[in-house]
This record gives structure tokens, C-alpha cells and sequence, in this order.
């Protein structure tokens, strides 16, 4: 099996774990966890948020946001950001499955988490208010220790942040998107088998 099939397979044979949202407390949002093959090597791609955006500024995240009244779905709000933010069309993302639903501690954000293999490389258009620039990273940083880029806390503008982050060439992933990525190597990491590290 593909690395891409290992990854199908994982997410859809199992139940994600959702989260109730009975008295409304939380609003319901969407992210897209992108993933492509670059000299046979499977990265991650995310986004660092301008410091102009309402939530999470500067902060490295994935494509995504609040759902909108006209999304048909969770899928589609996940898909209808990413093309917003950073130009990437829905035609152009094969879906994989999703992951567990996770709770943002300080914006009340449930975010839905969907996996998606997109065609890389890529005419990404970033839209500029929302999104400072695209970051890859190599799938492997997030599954071995040894590698040296995951830690049980990291400081961030003057207070630390106890939990799992990951860093990478001077970029920190913390908070619910690192969570969001630990979630998915705890579905799926056991049962890949990725190429060496390079860099």
C-alpha cells in the first residue's frame, strides 16, 4: 500500500471523535491538513497568519475558518477556505477523510479537521490580510522524537505553553493546530513507514 493509502485507511475505519455543541458555546469551524509528495518525501503544508487577522495572529496554522451559512458542509467550509487563503481550488484536493474534532482553548473555535493529498508544486495565491506565507514541513518531523523538532512545551511571547509543539527551521507549530497534528499521528503514524530523513 501507498503511503496515501495507509493514510485513507487509517482515517476511514474508524469513527472521529466529535464534540457536542449543545448550548451553542463554540462555533464550528473547519481546516484542511494538506499533503503532497515532493522528491519522493511527504511534506505538510500550512500557513503563518498576518497579524491583521481576528484569532490566532502570527500563528503558525492550517487553511480554514468559521463555517459560513452557505457551506453545504464541514467538508466544503474546510475546501472554501483553503481556496480563499491561499488559492488552492477544491477540484484540485482529493479528500482523504477527517480526524478528531479539537476545542481551541482561548477562541471557543470546535475545529473539524479534514486530510487532503493536493498536486504540489502548485500556483498557490495568497490572499494577503488573511495569510503572511505557505510553510512546508516534512511528515517525518512529526512522528520521531529523535528527530529533535517535537517538545512538551515552548515559550510564546512571554508565557510558556505546556504540550506537545513541533519546531522546524525556525518555525513553532503549538497550541491547536500542534494538537490537531498529534492527533493525526496518533490515527495514522504507527502505520507508516516514511523515507529516511533528509535534509
Amino acid at each position: 500500500m501507498t503511503i496515501i493509502e495507509i493514510i485513507r485507511d487509517s482515517l476511514n475505519n474508524r469513527e472521529p471523535k466529535t464534540i457536542d455543541n449543545l448550548d451553542s458555546c463554540y462555533i464550528h469551524s473547519s481546516v484542511l491538513i494538506p499533503i503532497f509528495s515532493e522528491d519522493d518525501q511527504y511534506m505538510v503544508l500550512f500557513t503563518k497568519r498576518t497579524n491583521r487577522v481576528e484569532h490566532h495572529k502570527s500563528q503558525i496554522s492550517f487553511p480554514g475558518g468559521a463555517v459560513d451559512k452557505d457551506d453545504d458542509s464541514l467538508e466544503e467550509t474546510a475546501l472554501r477556505e483553503a481556496y480563499e487563503e491561499i488559492g488552492l481550488l477544491k477540484g484540485d484536493v482529493e479528500l482523504l477523510g477527517r480526524t478528531d474534532d479539537m476545542l481551541t482553548m482561548v477562541s471557543d473555535f470546535i475545529v473539524h479537521p479534514f486530510v487532503g493529498r493536493i498536486p504540489y508544486p502548485y500556483p498557490f495565491k495568497i490572499n494577503p490580510h488573511e495569510v503572511d506565507s505557505i510553510v512546508v514541513m516534512p511528515l517525518y518531523i512529526f512522528i520521531d522524537k529523535r528527530f529533535g523538532h517535537i517538545k512538551d512545551s515552548v515559550d510564546v511571547d512571554g508565557f510558556t505553553y505546556h504540550g506537545t509543539s513541533y519546531e522546524y527551521q525556525g518555525h513553532v507549530i503549538w497550541g491547536a493546530t500542534a494538537r490537531i497534528m498529534e492527533n493525526f499521528i496518533r490515527i495514522v503514524g504507527a502505520n507508516l513507514c516514511l523515507p529516511g530523513k533528509k535534509e
